[in-house]
């Protein structure tokens, strides 16, 4: 590459300008993480039901994964900068809403248009990135921090969500967005540059609408027949999902300026790293939920003390997320990211162990958590790195949006599916281990959640209502080992899938790949981009020539 071609180094306005974005992510999780702490709160105050209650928890990811195709491609055409200061004030006003709910399905409101305000958030400021930091190895020091702050946000949210869970009404814990996207407005327009793609075209409306209805759809779905079986409420969700899926890839196809160019999708890389990106953050997101409730419902933790036993595994991960570009100069990407499921998996199979006992339940919790972390962390910044650099600069808003989407799509489904095959062992197990002296109506309502339990326990005679919770306790973990399980095989599963179809991908430290390799990577696509530029893989880039 001669000095002509050299990327542009960033500066120190691009690095604040990394703070300010960081600041965002860290909220966006912050607003997750302190909702699980919040759950047994949520149940006591507002009563919902187990579906209302698992509404409440995965709404948020739904509308965030329908809408970041869409805000991702609108960033291109109204300024990313301008999209991401939109969203965050949406999300500050939102956050007020959603802390003065007095209803689930106010609740569930709320968190709906919370959704729509965070899918502004995640592909603004992951293709900002890509646009502030062009030389590569900046680059994936720059993802590497922008993964940090997700786990930053996990780690301090469960703290800040139980100091004020200790003092304050639960709604309290969604009045932590509002002083962080004051800042991010004030500072924003400072030190973000702003973008927008040379050449865009109009934002397509209908398009839009499609692929919200067919990811909701196509989740509900799948909710509906985790929880209840096949019905036909559950096909008639799925078979919508699918045919209005279908009618919008063909339309993309067949567009002169798509919401997302789906040629991307010849290329391997992409599609694998899609598809271990997805897999990766469903086995993250999924098993996290039932620690939550676990440390609070199970051992008897106060909200702070939860949230301080959080901490080993969230500063895990922000060690080994600013780890893995280090790593990944020495070792293959699919040798990483194989390497990292297996020792995600061994801390799942020590978590599947958990038992009600407080002794050993809490080392056994915090111990596979933070092996849980160390495995998946440096997953993330990779993925993305592969998945968002290939796409040409006019694109990457789109690309960061698809990124994204599967990104949540991931997590809303490790939530929507892990969460729902927990309640149904619950529900099962729990009549088999009653007492009989049970009476028939407090044992129909502690069948509805565990939260639900304790606060049935409360009004019971102190033995029958000892003998309840101990049940229940009993119910709710047989259903967190089984979720466990499940998550070692998908790990398992994902491992072997990255090492069969990203073992092409050399390591950073490496030589770049030959012109045949190259051109095996893009079939049928240009290593150069449209406007002269060579793609970049894992932070090298491709040879300047095309297939």
């Amino acid at each position: 590459m001669t000095d002509a071609q050299a990327p542009r180094r960033a500066g120190r306005r691009e690095w604040l300008g990394l703070g300010v974005l960081a600041l965002a992510c860290l909220l966006y999780v912050m607003d997750l993480t302190v909702l699980h702490l919040a759950v047994p709160a949520i149940s006591a105050h507002l009563r919902p039901t187990s579906v209302e209650l698992l509404w409440i928890i995965d709404v948020y990811g739904f509308m965030v994964a329908g809408f970041l195709i869409t805000m991702g491609t609108l960033g291109d055409r109204i300024g990313r900068r301008r999209l991401l200061l939109v969203g965050a004030a949406a999300f500050g006003g939102v956050s007020i809403l959603a802390a003065f709910s007095t209803s689930p399905t106010m609740l569930i409101a709320s968190r709906a248009l919370l959704g729509i305000a965070g899918a502004t958030i995640a592909p603004s400021t992951l293709s900002l990135i890509f646009a502030m930091f062009e030389d590569p190895k900046q680059r994936a020091t720059a993802i590497g921090v922008w993964v940090s702050a997700f786990s930053a946000g996990s780690a301090i949210g469960p703290v800040l969500g139980g100091v004020l869970l200790e003092h304050f009404w639960w709604g309290s814990v969604f009045l932590l967005a509002v002083p962080v996207m004051a800042v991010l407005l004030v500072l924003g327009p400072r030190v973000l540059p702003e973008y927008r793609a040379p050449n865009a075209g109009r934002l397509d409306l209908i398009g839009s609408a499609m692929s919200l209805v067919a990811v909701l759809s196509l989740i509900l779905g799948l909710k509906l027949t985790a929880q209840d079986g096949p019905s036909p409420l559950s096909i008639a969700a799925l078979a919508i999902g699918l045919v209005v899926g279908a009618a919008w890839v063909r339309r993309q196809l067949g567009a002169s300026d798509p919401m997302f160019d789906l040629r991307l999708f010849r290329i391997p890389t992409f599609s694998a790293s899609l598809v271990v990106s997805l897999l990766t953050v469903f086995v993250a997101i999924g098993y996290f939920l039932f620690v939550a409730q676990y440390l609070q419902l199970v051992l008897g933790l106060s909200p702070l003390a939860a949230g301080l036993w959080s901490l080993p595994e969230a500063i895990g991960f922000i060690v080994a997320s600013n780890l893995g570009p280090r790593i990944v100069r020495r070792v293959k990407p699919a040798h990483l990211i194989s390497g990292g499921l297996a020792v995600a998996a061994v801390g799942l199979v020590i978590l599947s162990q958990v038992t009600t006992s407080t002794s050993s339940g809490l080392a056994i919790v915090v111990v596979a958590s933070l092996v849980v972390s160390l495995g998946l962390a440096p997953i993330f910044g990779l993925t993305t790195d592969l998945i968002v650099s290939t796409a040409p600069p006019e694109r990457a808003g789109a690309a960061a949006g698809m990124s994204e989407t599967f990104f949540e799509l991931g997590g809303a489904l490790g939530l929507a599916l892990l969460g729902t095959v927990g309640i149904v062992i619950y529900r099962s197990r729990l009549p088999e281990s009653l007492p009989a002296s049970i009476p028939a109506a407090a044992a129909a309502a502690a069948r509805d959640t565990l939260g639900g339990a304790r606060d049935v326990a409360a009004q019971l005679p102190a033995a029958q209502g000892e003998a309840l919770l101990n049940a229940a306790r009993v119910a709710f973990v047989a259903g967190m080992q089984f979720a466990a399980v499940i998550s070692v095989a998908v790990a398992i599963a994902v491992a072997l899938f990255a090492l069969r179809f990203l073992h092409t991908i050399p390591a950073t430290g490496d030589e770049p790949p030959t012109e045949e390799g190259a051109a095996a990577l893009t079939p049928g696509v240009p290593c150069k981009r449209p406007d002269g530029h060579v793609p970049h893989r894992i932070g090298r880039p491709l040879p300047e020539s095309s297939p």
